[in-house]
């Protein structure tokens, strides 16, 4: 390679003070490396904007030395900072406020208060302490992205280690070169003994990569989610939960429906989700062991890797982000994970049902439009929202609680049988939950004295249900119960998200983890 050439290149990578510094250390790098840069044409090593794209990143994500890179790769799969930084840019893009206004403020606490009182008469379950955040999309970021990046965790480690693989032993000399110069050479500082491994360098691009997608995703969320449960879990570390007025106020808007009974409405929700977390301790325990137990037994196809990586035409993050969406490379599919996923999708589906079952009861009699409502709120749930997309995109499982119609009319049953006392009572232990129709279970003799009203109780290896009658469970249920066919509930959420898939361009038929 020509001389002139090579320090070109870092002038056009670094600028021309710390270029000529990277230029004058090229002597002092180890002879393999120095050989290596100066004996590959031009044209083999990483464009300059690509260059100024990774280092861009790490500055982002405060590595600003090889000394911050390394504590990042020792400290965790995710960079949580760089993460937050990129949602952060896109939370705050496209005009959001920084602030919630005195008016919405006062719109969303008459709405909380009125919400609370409804639902005194409508559950057991006692208010949550503290008081509902007024969350900007910003600080919804804030909050909540630690607990995203908890979740993602064991894939990001399983996709950094797969990548260090597929770039360190398949692609070859080629890749392992230019990375291995991008990384030792073109930087004005020396290169710890701890990062001169090629390994670790790939797996600070892995890490930085698997930040960038999980900000992009969390930053694009911010804009569309209403509450802190809209995910179906709790998030926020208060349990009181919170609301996002801006994006209730736009959601009102496409409906034409005033915001105070669109923000009551969706307030209710909220409080009935916090009082449903807050009394009941097993509940979020549960969610986050089901999702570890899908998320650890995520297998990537390395093949499917090296061919998109091979695709993505350039070695920086942004690109290499692409790579590492597990819709891409993950294994779909393997026994851990369809035992988890048909627990977690079950256990979600009756936390919605109660809510959606609690909500109408409360809410009824105040607010005009809670049909129209709740209604939209199934159908978003059912064809996949941003949070069912966002689980999708970092944990690779499709994650859609389609049966909610049916989970809120056994809870309807339920009520009409037991009274809610007898409803709610339900949640005391993940054994004593009701069944969905087609998972109820054989009841064996010992069981079978507690059969009552069609609802049985029986322990589930996963504790997320117990069995219930296969054809009675909610045929009878009040205030809506689903058609049936030949004694079989029809899956209305299902069917209309076929339709919606067939008719938008979307195949959402397989309810698996892809």
């Amino acid at each position: 390679m020509d001389e002139n050439a090579m320090r070109q290149w870092f002038i056009d990578c670094f600028g021309p003070v710390q270029g000529e510094m990277a230029w004058n250390q090229l002597s002092q790098l180890p002879d393999e490396i120095r050989e290596q840069l100066m004996s590959q044409d031009i044209g083999k090593l990483p464009k300059p904007e690509e260059v100024q794209s990774l280092m861009q990143a790490f500055t982002a994500g405060g590595l600003n030395t090889f000394g911050d890179m390394k504590q990042t790769v020792e400290s965790g799969p995710i960079n949580v900072k760089l993460a937050k930084s990129i949602a952060l840019q896109k939370a705050n893009a496209d005009g959001s406020q920084g602030t919630v206004s005195a008016q919405s403020a006062d719109i969303a606490r008459r709405a909380l208060s009125e919400a609370n009182l409804w639902l005194d008469t409508a559950c057991t379950f006692d208010p949550t302490s503290g008081e509902t955040q007024m969350l900007t999309r910003a600080g919804w970021v804030e909050d909540t992205l630690e607990s995203w990046a908890k979740f993602a965790g064991p894939v990001a480690q399983s996709m950094n280690d797969a990548l260090a693989s597929v770039i360190s032993e398949r692609l070859g000399n080629s890749f392992n070169g230019e990375i291995a110069g991008m990384f030792a050479g073109p930087v004005p500082i020396p290169v710890p003994d701890g990062m001169k491994d090629p390994g670790q360098l790939i797996k600070l691009l892995g890490n930085t990569s698997f930040a960038m997608q999980l900000g992009h995703a969390a930053g694009d969320l911010s804009h569309e989610v209403n509450g802190s449960f809209d995910q179906g879990i709790a998030l926020l570390k208060n349990p009181a939960g919170g609301l996002i007025m801006q994006n209730i106020e736009e959601y009102a808007t496409s409906l034409d429906i005033p915001v105070a009974e669109v923000t009551a409405f969706l307030a209710l929700r909220e409080v009935a989700h916090a009082r449903l977390f807050a009394g009941v301790p097993w509940l979020m325990p549960r969610f986050e062991a089901l999702i570890g137990k899908y998320a650890r037994g995520i297998t990537i196809d390395l093949d499917a890797m090296e061919e998109q990586l091979r695709d993505a035409g350039a070695m920086d993050p942004e690109s290499i982000s692409g790579a590492v969406n597990l819709t891409k490379v993950g294994i779909p599919d393997t026994p851990e994970q369809r035992e988890a996923l048909v627990s977690l999708e079950t256990l979600m589906a009756l936390v919605e049902g109660w809510v959606d079952c609690v909500t109408w009861r409360a809410g009824m009699a105040h607010i005009p439009h809670i049909e129209q409502l709740r209604e939209m709120m199934r159908r978003k749930r059912a064809v996949g929202g941003p949070a069912e997309r966002t689980f999708e995109s970092l944990l690779g499982m499709q994650l859609r609680p389609k049966r909610m119609r049916e989970a809120a009319a056994l809870w309807e049953q339920i009520t009409a049988e037991r009274g809610v006392e007898g409803r709610d009572g339900a949640w005391s232990h993940p054994d004593l939950l009701p069944a969905l129709p087609e998972e109820a279970k054989t009841v064996d003799a010992g069981a079978a004295g507690d059969t009552a009203s069609g609802v049985t109780r029986a322990g589930t290896d996963d504790g997320a249900s117990v069995a219930g009658d296969a054809k009675d469970g909610t045929k009878d249920a009040a205030n809506g119960a689903e058609a049936q066919n030949d004694g079989g509930a029809i899956d209305w959420d299902a069917e209309l998200s076929k339709l919606l898939g067939e008719d938008g361009g979307e195949n959402d038929e397989n309810d698996s983890a892809k």
